[in-house]
C-alpha cells in the first residue's frame, strides 16, 4: 500500500493508456454514451496526474496557498493517505458507475458535471490565492472536462434522452459531488499529526518558489 500511496496518480496514467487502446480497438463494443463517459473518466485521470504528477504541486498549493497552513504544511489539511482515498477509492467508482449504467442520464450528468464545476476552484479561486494565471488541474478542466461535458449535454439533449428532472438532478448532484468526493473527506481525514506526510517530490511542483516564499514568511 505504501508503494501505491506514493504512485497512484502514475498508475492512473497507465489506466489512461489502457483505456485509450481499449476505446480505439474495441470501441464498437460500447454505446456512444459509454464512450463519452469513458472519455470523462479518462479526463479525470489526466486531471489527477496534472495535479499530483506533472507539473504537480497541488498538495502544497492547497495546504499552504489556499488553506494557509504553516504549522504542518506537508500533511495538513491534505495528507498522502487522504488524497489516495478520495481520488482513487471514491472517485474511481463514482466515474465507473456512470459507464456501467449509461441509461441513468441523471447520473451521467452528475459525472460530467463534477469535472466541469471544478472550474470554480481551478479556474478562479486557486489562481487568486496563488496569485497566478495557472494552477495544476486547470488545463485538464478547461481542455478536457468542459468540452466533454458540453458534448455529453448536447448529445443527450439532441437525442431526447434527458428530461428536465435529469438536468435538475445532474446540476444539483454535480455540485454535491464536490463536497462528497473532495471537501468532505478533507474535513473528515485532516490531521496535523498524520503519519502520511507528502514526500518533497509529492508536495512541491508548480509554484514551488511561491510556496517556499509563503512558508519563509510564517
Amino acid at each position: 500500500m505504501t508503494f501505491y500511496r506514493k504512485n497512484w496518480y502514475f498508475i492512473g496514467g497507465i489506466i489512461f493508456v489502457i483505456l485509450a487502446y481499449v476505446t480505439c480497438f474495441f470501441g464498437q463494443r460500447f454505446s456512444h454514451l459509454q464512450l463519452i463517459l469513458i472519455s470523462s473518466y479518462m479526463a479525470m485521470l489526466v486531471h489527477q496526474f496534472e495535479e499530483y504528477g506533472l507539473p504537480g504541486g497541488f498538495p502544497s498549493i492547497f495546504n499552504v496557498a489556499v488553506s494557509g497552513e504553516k504549522q504542518a504544511p506537508n500533511r495538513y489539511p491534505l495528507n498522502a493517505n487522504q488524497v489516495m482515498i478520495n481520488n482513487v477509492f471514491m472517485a474511481y467508482p463514482f466515474y465507473i458507475l456512470a459507464i456501467i449504467f449509461p441509461g441513468a442520464i441523471w447520473y451521467g450528468l452528475i459525472q460530467v458535471g463534477q469535472g466541469m464545476v471544478q472550474l470554480v476552484n481551478h479556474g478562479f479561486y486557486n489562481n487568486f490565492k496563488l496569485k497566478s494565471h495557472y494552477n495544476p488541474g486547470e488545463a485538464s478542466v478547461i481542455l478536457l472536462h468542459w468540452p466533454i461535458g458540453i458534448y455529453y449535454i448536447w448529445y443527450v439533449s439532441t437525442m431526447h434522452l434527458a428530461t428536465t428532472t435529469d438536468f435538475i438532478i445532474g446540476f444539483i448532484g454535480a455540485w454535491a459531488s464536490v463536497f462528497i468526493l473532495w471537501l468532505g473527506p478533507v474535513r473528515l481525514l485532516k490531521n496535523r499529526k498524520s503519519k502520511y506526510a507528502f514526500t518533497s517530490e509529492q508536495f512541491y511542483g508548480y509554484g514551488k518558489a511561491k510556496i517556499l516564499k509563503i512558508l519563509k514568511n510564517k
